[in-house]
């Protein structure tokens, strides 16, 4: 269930007011190993990524990101925001590693006097903002009380809430094995937020491994997915008649927040320093610029296609006159996914044999749901290793798509994008 946040200031306003990754992996399945070509990247550009490299100590790259400096009242988070890789540096081996101390080497004040604790908070506010697509970050949380990390966005120019907030990623450090999806907007900001809470199984801690949170982002429409886990699907048909403010650009913020309101303050329980560790952040977006997904064309120029734009679980997977609709609106992954209306292509009960059909179905992370796009256009299920396949090589609306073995006959080559 949706849990209350509250406003967050925006620390550097002046700057502030300025202003899917990727392609399939690509492999050997009925074809040699070569890159993706230009059917995969038609499916997937790149728009902004960053898998922090460089030398330990270094500080991210300035051309992507701002360093914002400060405290919070709003929130009545306990942090100060340092600047430059004081507390924000690169660890040499491909992350970004946010550090919350619990210092003050520089006698900072914050809203309640002395600060207590430093942290780091970044955002690309001037220096790119996304429009639709799969926004993502692989992280690492912190744990203990009082942990607050988040990966969100805020639509541009800030005037918030009016102005919007998508929550991609929150945790508080009394909830060791949930994260949170949210929206805010005029008349639903604040602990009035409209969003949901994604759990991990068996009492597992996200703090214990690294995780893929993201959204998929389109007009209208906004998926929350946690390791390719749909787990809330958000449109103005939930605002209850209130402004859906998601339709324009959006910047990117990552921060580490110590106290405030929601995860209360650190405890005697709270070790430090903790930190967040971050392993990339990409966006991705279909070649139409629209976020929600490109066309799957394959035998007679027919489109990959969703029945009935049904999204129940188990919904078949057919071949159909291109019609340019949702349901057959695709968009690649860079955890190697195919999804459309928020699930994802799935190979039925994860079978391998020949003629075993596809579907539509809950992303899930098995290996049922990961596909290769090839450079001679198979699309292949490296599970079965076998191909995308129209039964019976047959161009008919409603001819139900399978696995096959690769054979390189015309029913099972297609063009993304």
């Amino acid at each position: 269930m949706a849990r209350p946040l509250l406003l967050r200031r925006c620390l550097l306003a002046a700057a502030l007011s300025a202003g899917l990754a990727a392609s399939l992996v690509t492999g050997t399945a009925g074809a040699q190993p070569e890159a993706a070509g230009a059917a995969a990247d038609a499916a997937a550009a790149v728009t902004f990524s960053d898998t922090f490299d460089g030398p330990a100590g270094a500080a991210v790259d300035a051309s992507k990101w701002q360093i914002e400096t400060g405290d919070n009242v709003n929130n009545h988070e306990r942090q100060y925001y340092t600047s430059g890789n004081k507390n924000a540096a690169l660890d040499g081996q491909g992350h970004l590693v946010i550090t919350a101390r619990k210092e003050n080497p520089a006698n900072y004040q914050c809203w309640y006097g002395t600060c207590q604790y430093t942290s780091a908070r970044l955002n690309t506010s001037g220096k790119f903002t996304a429009q639709y697509g799969h926004v993502e970050a692989r992280m690492k949380i912190p744990r203990g009380q009082g942990m607050w990390p988040a990966f969100w966005m805020l639509g541009t120019p800030v005037n918030w809430p009016d102005s919007g907030e998508i929550d991609i990623m929150e945790n508080v450090g009394f909830e060791p094995s949930t994260v949170h999806g949210t929206i805010h907007g005029p008349g639903y900001s604040g602990s009035g937020g409209i969003g949901a809470g994604y759990t991990l199984p068996g009492g597992q801690a996200f703090a214990d491994a690294f995780h893929t949170f993201a959204v998929d982002w389109a007009p209208d429409s906004i998926t929350w997915s946690v390791d390719g886990n749909v787990y809330q699907t958000r449109t103005p048909a939930d605002l209850g008649g209130r402004q859906w403010v998601f339709n324009k650009p959006f910047f990117l913020i990552l921060n580490l927040a110590v106290g405030g309101y929601w995860p209360g303050d650190p405890d005697g329980s709270t070790a430090f320093p903790q930190t967040l560790v971050v392993d990339h952040v990409s966006v991705t977006t279909s070649d139409s610029g629209t976020g929600g997904g490109g066309a799957i064309r394959g035998l007679a120029g027919k489109c990959v296609d969703v029945a009935a734009a049904n999204t129940a679980n188990g919904t078949p997977v057919q071949l159909y006159d291109c019609n340019g609709t949702a349901a057959q609106r695709w968009t690649v992954g860079s955890d190697g996914t195919i999804r459309a209306l928020g699930k994802c292509l799935d190979v039925d009960a994860g079978g391998t044999a020949d003629g075993t059909v596809v579907q539509l179905w809950d992303c899930n992370g098995s290996a049922a749901q990961r596909w290769v796009v090839t450079a001679a256009r198979d699309i292949v299920n490296p599970q079965a290793d076998k191909c995308l396949d129209v039964t019976g090589n047959s161009s008919a609306n409603g001819t139900r798509l399978q696995i096959w073995t690769c054979t390189g006959g015309a029913n099972q080559k297609w063009t993304v994008g």
